[in-house]
Order: structure tokens, then sequence, then C-alpha cells
């Protein structure tokens, strides 16, 4: 039998053994919580760095949000707009003593009925129906939002449409033609417009992916409306409305797809060129085309929709430039006409109202080198080295051609149109 002594000691052992167990498993819970502080923070440093702002200033009030989609124009109800992560959060510059925000932070919108009994309504389409009923729907809540993106002096701001499932493309963008950069003192920041995933059964994923991804870059602008074509229209009021809010001092804008070769040198050049232009917006620009008739068309347009034989000049939407002072302008633009099914011709329409004229140029090729898809001169880098846009190129193709253009390659002649 164990005396008093041998009893103590095996009460002391049992004791030190527990307490060294409930200290492991302390800071294995800790490790687990504090798991994605470092990223956060090397994220943040990288974004202070670039930025010139005070380390972790913008870690305050960072929230995850998911606004559950139920309708083809506006999501879910939310139980406080304030959860949305960016949704009311105003920009950090304080540069501009009174601080602007987003500040639409609800959705409220019901379908017209004015217009549903009408004849020339009923024999429309489905979707140009649905585009129809809800075409007065103008803006919707910020689902994320980056006004730091604009904070003090930034000389080109390049602005990247993408949805959610196309995050290859952006990463191989950031890496390429969209990474941000200082180029002779000025500022290049990027920035990627998305909506809500489209794709019913899997939006909830979609959605932690691309607020993972956003966690780790900071460079997406989404809105909760859902990502379709009829959509992209929205993209472009949204994106204007953003930038007259947040971008008081950005001096020119790009503008283009998440499919698209750039050559950041080249635009650089061409606006040395153009420095006194006023109104600038150049790109490949499309004199007095013919509405699409043709209901099997992608881009088909009823007359009830518009009846005109010919759309105002426009930029092709693969990639344009203009200044930001214009595009202050084409905020308000746009707010005086109807939402247009057509992106790119919607800002044409924007253009006209404000009796500027895009200017054309033979570097923006929205339409691949030559019309002949096959020919390898769609793929020869000498003729991308002197481009500013090219369009239509899947990652793998862009990552490949950025190499080669930014290699010591040589080239026999240079193609002249800078």
């Amino acid at each position: 039998m164990m005396n008093n002594r041998d009893r103590w000691r095996v009460y002391k052992r049992v004791s030190v053994m527990f307490l060294l167990a409930v200290l492991a498993l302390t800071v294995v819970q800790r490790g687990n919580i504090n798991m994605g502080a470092p990223f956060e923070l090397e994220r943040q440093a990288r974004m202070d760095a670039s930025e010139g702002a005070e380390p972790g200033a913008a870690l305050e009030g960072k929230t995850g949000s998911y606004l559950g989609i139920t309708g083809f124009w506006k999501s879910g109800k939310q139980k406080s707009a304030t959860k949305s992560r960016t949704t009311t959060q105003g920009p950090r510059s304080t540069e501009d003593n009174s601080l602007k925000m987003w500040d639409v932070t609800s959705t409220n919108c019901s379908a017209n009925p004015n217009i549903s009994s009408q004849d020339w309504f009923k024999s429309l389409e489905p979707n140009f129906k649905q585009f129809l009923l809800y075409r007065h729907c103008r803006y919707f809540p910020m689902v994320l939002n980056h006004p730091e993106k604009c904070k003090g002096d930034v000389y080109l701001l390049m602005v990247i449409k993408s949805v959610a499932t196309q995050h290859d493309r952006r990463e191989v963008i950031r890496k390429t033609w969209g990474k941000e950069q200082v180029v002779d003192g000025k500022r290049i920041k990027t920035l990627f417009l998305i909506g809500k995933p489209s794709n019913e059964a899997e939006r909830a994923n979609h959605q932690k992916l691309v607020e993972f991804e956003d966690y780790i870059y900071g460079d997406i602008l989404q809105w909760d409306f859902l990502d379709t074509f009829f959509n992209l229209t929205l993209k472009e009021t949204h994106f204007l409305k953003w930038f007259n809010t947040y971008c008081p001092h950005v001096h020119y804008v790009f503008k283009g797809d998440d499919d698209v070769f750039v050559s950041v040198e080249n635009i650089f050049e061409f606006l040395e060129s153009s420095s006194n232009a006023k109104d600038l917006f150049v790109g490949d620009v499309i004199v007095k085309a013919v509405p699409i008739r043709r209901k099997e068309n992608k881009y088909y347009i009823p007359h009830a929709l518009y009846s005109k034989p010919n759309y105002p000049p426009y930029a092709g939407g693969g990639g344009f430039l203009m200044d930001g002072a214009l595009a202050k302008k084409l905020y308000w633009a746009a707010d005086t006409l109807e939402l247009y099914p057509i992106d790119d011709v919607f800002l044409g329409m924007c253009l006209e109202v404000l009796h500027v004229t895009p200017i054309k140029h033979n570097a923006f090729k929205t339409f691949g080198l030559v019309k002949n898809k096959q020919s390898k001169l769609n793929r020869e880098p000498c003729f991308f080295k002197s481009m500013i846009v090219v369009h239509k190129l899947l990652p793998s193709d862009l990552m490949h051609m950025w190499n080669l253009v930014n290699s010591d390659l040589v080239c026999s002649q240079k193609v002249e149109i800078l």
C-alpha cells in the first residue's frame, strides 16, 4: 500500500501532466485561429507600401460577406447593409474634405408593370422581356470595394471586366500587363470588375473563392447583380459611378476584357504624344454599324428596342483608352440614357450625348490582328510588339506571347503605327 508521501508524488505528476496538456491544446487552438493573420499582414504590407499608408491602416472593419441571389438582377434580402465587406466603407484618402462613399446599400427593385401589357412587348423574346422589365434598376450595392486604389495621383488605371470563374485569366494579367508598377514616376493601378456568380448550383462556392482571391490581392470590385451578358452594361455604369465617387486624381483609364494582350509601354508612348488632347477616347472604333436582326446571333437586337438604321460610333469593348475627365462626364451622360443591352454600343451612345467622337487607332485590334483567324500573323510576336491591344487570347497564349515580346526579340522591321 502507498503511504502519504507516495500518494502526494502521484498527485503532483498527474497535475503537472494535466497542466501541460491544457497548455498544448491552447497553443494549437491559437495557432489555428491566427493562421490567416500572416497572409493578411503580408498582403496589407504590400498594399500599404504601394500606397504610402501607415501599416495596417486598412484592417479596420475587414469582414467577409456573401449575399444570396434570388433573381436575374438582384440578390436576396440582406440582414444588414453594413455587413457587406465594403458596401458602406468610405475611401481611406483624406485629400478631399468631403469623404465620399458608395451610396447604394440595399436592393429594392421590382418589375415595371407598365410595359408588360403592351403589344410590342408581348412579341419579344424572354431575355429581352426580362431586360426591359428591370431596365430601371440602375444601381446596386457593392460587395467588394477598394477606394484606396485611387488614393493619391494615379497616372493610369487599368480596369478589366471579368467574371467570378475566370480566376486563371486574372492571375495571368496580374503577372503580365496588369502588374501594378511605377513607370518614370507614374503610378499604374489595376482593378477587376465582376458581378455575382451566375451559376446557381455553385454560386456560394464561387463567391467564397472570389472573396479569398480578393483577400490575397485586394483588386476586385464586385456588385450585387448577376454576371450575365445583358448585365455588362450595368458593369459599365457601375464603374463610371465608382470612378466619379472615388477617383479625383486619375489621369487616364484603360478599360478592357480579361482575354486581351496589352502593351503598357505602347500606351505610355501614345499618351505622351497625345498629352494635349481633350476628351480623349481611343480604340478600335466602329462607324455606322448596323444593328443585327438575326435572332440566332449573340448581338441580336429587335426593332422594338432600337429602330435606327445605324449605331453611333463606338469602340470595341475588348480594350479602349480614355482620359479621367471624360470618364466623369460619361457617368453623367449615362444617367440621361436608358440602359442598352450591348455595353460598348451603350458607351457610344453616351459619347454621342457629349458630342465626343471616339478616335480610331490601328494599334487597337479587338478582332484579332488579321481577319483570317487561322493566319500565322495572329501569333507573330513582332506584330504584338507594335500593338496596344490584341483581343482573344487564352491565358496560356497570353503568357507565352508576353514572354516572347518581352524577351530579346529581334524584329526585322517595326510596324509604324504608333
